[in-house]
């Protein structure tokens, strides 16, 4: 006989949820509606959520330092769960709740992030740090998922791009922006962790940064798209682990034979080295490096962030110096000093200077985190087509 076996803890999430929703639509068993996040005056953050038969509730946010942290909640005789947290730094946050060691996301808050197959509940703190981060009254562009033929992998593919406000009422040509995500990542990271258009629209209205095209791609040589849309996946192959020895180089050749033709023929673009730029985070960083090293010719802008070089080889030096040669705008490096690739990032540098290759480093507090990604993000574009 067939027995199904009943997760207790999977019994009380969805009690909890089920509770909650009750008490989101009705108020607390007919009274106040109850809120969270719920963000006070001095940047106090109270969490709240209903969890009458849970025996411990912790939230669980980036705001916390180390890997794992929490805090723990406090339960009232309603069975309501809360904590009030701070003062918080501006900026924009993911969390979640641990109810009796369970993770789940704030039943009370619409606001979800993704990053790869992991997903969170978001709070944005305001304040003079996370400014650019927020949607403000300002003129918008517009993002757009773009389906495109990857001849190079055999795959159709699906990228993000950004285009600036005003493009669509226009005639004229945008210079573009190739911006890489990391390990773990999709084409979706730059826009829902990064936030891309918001960064984007409020530079451009600030008069600090030109209007670009700003191309977002999964860098996953094996995937046609992130894992918020699996099915699309071309067959059992491209959803096996990659192989990172036989597919290093894939994605940069199918960056430059597929995606930026395709860019080029599409959307109205100043195709030439000086009005193309390229950057990435961490593996999207490595991805840059060797797409600049193999095509000097290609991108007048270069950004490498949270990333680096280990042991260059002979051929590295010698693209190195082809780079070099045929001349760059700008090669700007970003790495946080707690971050676990700052040697990579240190031995990059004393490359570029054992070649006297001009290059900016911008030196962060904190590690290997959107919320510096963010900030590179924000010093780096008003820098390009200068």
């Amino acid at each position: 006989m067939f027995k199904r076996k009943i997760s207790l803890s999977g019994v009380v999430v969805g009690l909890l949820l089920t509770l909650t929703a009750s008490s989101v639509l009705f108020g607390q068993f007919g009274g106040p509606r109850i809120i969270s996040p719920e963000l006070h005056p001095d940047n106090t953050v109270t969490f709240r959520i209903m969890a009458p038969l849970a025996s411990e509730v912790r939230v669980s946010g980036e705001w916390i330092a180390g890997y794992g942290g929490s805090e723990m909640l406090t339960p009232s005789d309603s069975g309501l769960w809360s904590v009030t947290l701070g003062p918080l730094a501006p900026e924009f946050y993911g969390y979640s709740f641990l109810v009796d060691s369970v993770q789940v996301l704030d039943p009370l808050n619409g606001l979800i992030k993704r990053d790869g197959v992991r997903n969170a509940s978001v709070l944005l703190v305001p304040g003079e740090e996370s400014d650019l981060y927020a949607v403000k009254d300002v003129p918008h562009g517009s993002l757009a998922k773009v389906w495109y033929p990857s001849p190079t992998l055999n795959l159709t593919r699906r990228m993000y791009v950004y285009t600036p406000p005003g493009y669509a009422d226009s005639n004229e040509r945008y210079p573009v922006f190739y911006l890489l995500h990391g390990g773990g990542g999709d084409e979706d990271a730059w826009t829902t962790l990064g936030r891309t258009p918001q960064i984007l629209d409020n530079l451009i209205a600030q008069g600090k940064a030109k209007p670009m095209i700003v191309v977002m791609t999964n860098g996953n040589a094996n995937q046609a798209a992130g894992s918020g849309d699996a099915p699309v996946m071309a067959s059992a192959a491209a959803q096996a682990p990659v192989d990172r020895t036989q597919s290093v180089g894939r994605f940069e050749e199918s960056l430059v034979k597929d995606v930026i033709p395709y860019i080029d023929s599409h959307y109205r673009t100043v195709a030439t080295k000086e009005n193309r730029a390229i950057a990435g985070l961490s593996m999207g960083g490595g991805h840059t490096i060797r797409a600049t090293n193999s095509h000097p010719d290609m991108f007048g802008y270069i950004g490498v962030f949270s990333s680096g070089t280990r042991e260059p080889d002979e051929a590295f030096h010698q693209q190195l110096d082809a780079l070099k040669e045929s001349g760059v705008n700008l090669y700007w490096i970003g790495c946080g000093v707690d971050d676990f690739v700052y040697e990579s990032a240190k031995t990059l540098r004393e490359v570029l200077d054992a070649h006297d290759f001009e290059y900016t480093y911008y030196e962060s507090s904190g590690g290997h985190t959107w919320a510096n990604w963010r900030i590179y993000l924000s010093e780096l574009a008003p820098l390009l087509f200068k």
